[in-house]
């Protein structure tokens, strides 16, 4: 946090950087208990497994750019075009699980999370293969990282 605070704020005095360093504490302290909470152990196997998601997270937002580029410059884009609602239960327990599989699929181009009800989810999706793919790999790959064992 530190870091984008003085990438944006582009002031390296001592007093930006002062109040940078503040301002990130108070932030780090207020949202401690909403990443991290459960047993003290998991923090670290969580922090871990999102660091190991997010490269692959980073590689289906490529491959999505690159199909929802392909449909919409397509000569006969408008039967590439299948819009519809999905609808399915998911299996993660976790409620950071939760909001990081919803923010996943709205950061994928092509898809968002429409509502999320207990466990099911309801996900517009701009094509049919985009629908296809949800809940599966990357559900799984947020249980691995995120859900406790």
């Amino acid at each position: 946090m530190l870091f984008f605070w003085v990438v944006l704020s582009g002031m390296f005095d001592a007093f930006h950087l002062t109040l940078g360093v503040f301002s990130c504490l108070l932030v780090a302290h207020f949202s401690h208990s909403l990443l991290i909470y459960g047993e003290k152990n998991n923090w670290l196997k969580g922090l871990f497994g999102v660091i190991c998601y997010l490269p692959w997270l980073f590689y289906q937002i490529l491959l999505a750019n690159i199909e929802v580029a392909w449909v919409v410059l397509h000569p006969r884009m408008l039967e590439k075009i299948d819009p519809h609602l999905i609808r399915f239960k998911t299996s993660l327990k976790r409620p950071i699980s939760k909001v990081t599989f919803a923010q996943s699929i709205t950061l994928t181009p092509g898809t968002i999370t429409v509502n999320i009800d207990d466990d099911e989810f309801t996900v517009y999706a701009l094509t049919r293969s985009a629908g296809e793919a949800l809940p599966g790999e990357m559900e799984a790959r947020i249980g691995r990282a995120l859900e406790t064992d």
